[in-house]
């Protein structure tokens, strides 16, 4: 028997998996190259896709197997939210964190006579200056750009310009486009700035035609970025295939994690069919070394990617229903869904459990955790989590999160 089969066999091992040229889609490239999906009898192919929109629609109808996806993509999916209704299956968080908001030059320097760079909240207020006087001068609303709508760059982008007193859907005008032309849209001007995955907020610092304004750990410390995503059908026809994905791809995780193997993994990234950018940008942002602007100051950031590390492979339903929240404080769901239900069909911790059991790794023994009380990291239910902090010192709590206690309206959000 191969080594973590289960032993009554697999389904299907002729697999396809999509992903997006992001510095995190190292997990499912590390599992092929090294050769993690054939230890657990798989034989997978990898399918680079031009935006969040493609995976969710060649997934939807089983033209990929599964894939990369957003953390909150599978729940919309679910929901019919932008596409074909596809009840989805997420039993695995591929990463933490990973995501910049970069700003083009001549606005950083409008927020540097306004107040400057600093903490999440400091540079928010310079920019709710700018965004102050260039309505009192009549001049358009900045335009900022997410990867999707149902992603954290959208929500947590949205959060942080709410927690600065900027009405996101009002004060400033948000787009979406896909990770990789971000680029070329700062630099031709038809957007101001932009919340995207590494590298491509760093790429536009090293060109010289932006500045890192602040990095989303930044607003929420240690946020779900990532979910292998595959349909509730496909899970439930091949179970034990999607079990094996799983465990290679949390040993791909681990692997990652380990700052030795960090180098080898930029140089797989930086091939044309896979994220296609420089080697040395992409493991400047793996090892957390993010340039700021034009200068050679850097913001040193460790946890900046975390693949494994403080259960980040757990597809914990409390950041489901932080998804869902936003969702909903955002106008794309109606206040009479039972999001805790979808959360629970959607977000699958018992595969994780199931597959972390079989590689001999501790998993939570409770599916949700409150965000927002923790400055560094910290021991619950017997594993190491991180730090949890909002940008605006908010708690979550996922048994009431529409609730007004530490977590008003304007920020529960």
């Amino acid at each position: 028997m191969v080594q973590g089969v289960p032993e009554s066999g697999l389904e299907k091992t002729e697999l396809c998996f999509g992903f997006v040229s992001l510095t995190d889609c190292a997990p499912l490239v590390v599992a092929r190259e090294l050769g993690f999906f054939e230890r657990h009898g798989l034989r997978v192919e990898l399918s680079r896709e031009a935006s969040w929109a493609t995976i969710r629609d060649k997934v939807a109808v089983e033209a990929l197997d599964g894939g990369q996806m957003l953390a909150a993509m599978p729940l919309a999916m679910t929901l019919g939210l932008g596409g074909l209704r596809t009840n989805m299956v997420v039993g695995l968080s591929l990463d933490l964190n990973g995501n910049s908001v970069t700003v083009a030059s001549d606005l950083a320097a409008a927020m540097e006579a306004e107040g400057g760079f600093g903490d999440a909240m400091t540079t928010g207020a310079s920019l709710r200056k700018v965004v102050a006087a260039r309505r009192a001068a009549g001049e358009p609303a900045l335009r900022f750009a997410v990867t999707f709508p149902h992603s954290s760059h959208n929500y947590l982008l949205r959060y942080w310009l709410a927690a600065a007193g900027i009405d996101p859907d009002c004060d400033v005008s948000l787009c979406v486009v896909p990770p990789p032309k971000m680029l070329s849209h700062l630099t031709e001007g038809t957007i101001d700035g932009y919340c995207v995955g590494a590298p491509w907020g760093q790429m536009a610092v090293d060109l010289g035609v932006g500045r890192l304004a602040l990095t989303s750990y930044a607003i929420w410390n240690n946020h779900p970025e990532k979910a292998f995503g595959v349909t509730r059908a496909w899970a439930e026809r091949h179970p034990n295939t999607h079990l094996s994905a799983v465990m290679a791809l949390i040993e791909a995780c681990q692997w990652l994690d380990m700052p030795a193997n960090r180098a080898s993994a930029a140089r797989w990234l930086a091939r044309a069919e896979y994220v296609d950018a420089p080697e040395a940008l992409i493991a400047t942002t793996l090892e957390g070394r993010l340039r700021v602007d034009g200068s050679d100051r850097h913001l040193a950031l460790p946890d900046f990617h975390l693949f494994h590390r403080y259960a980040a492979n757990f597809p914990w339903r409390s950041h489901a229903i932080w998804a869902l929240a936003q969702m909903r404080r955002w106008g794309q769901l109606g206040p009479d869904l039972d999001i805790a239900a979808v959360a629970d069909a959607v977000y699958r911790p018992d595969i994780y459990r199931a597959a972390a059991n079989r590689l001999g790794i501790a998993a939570p023994s409770v599916d949700f955790k409150t965000e927002g009380t923790h400055a560094q990291s910290h021991v619950e239910d017997g594993v190491v989590l991180g730090a949890d902090l909002f940008c605006d010192g908010r708690t979550f709590d996922p048994t009431t999160p529409l609730k007004p206690a530490k977590q008003p309206q304007e920020n529960a959000r």
